[in-house]
């Protein structure tokens, strides 16, 4: 073999080896989104979420007034 042919193999074993350790490095530190169970407040917003967001857009129109 050529000496650029090895270089090229080298660093390409080397590019593989690293991907494959920054991907273990990642699944490590991740879950797998079909084994959390979804919360109802996550998915649909309560009646006491709408109430406070409606507070809150209460507060901001009077601030937005007063000035």
């Amino acid at each position: 073999m050529k000496r650029s042919k090895k270089i090229f193999v080298i660093v390409a074993v080397l590019f593989i080896a690293a991907i494959f350790v920054v991907g273990y490095d990642i699944s490590r530190k991740t879950s797998f989104p079909g084994s959390k169970k979804y919360l109802k407040e996550s998915i649909v917003p309560s009646e006491a979420d709408s109430v406070v967001q409606e507070q809150k857009l209460d507060t901001l129109t009077i601030e937005q007034h007063g000035q």
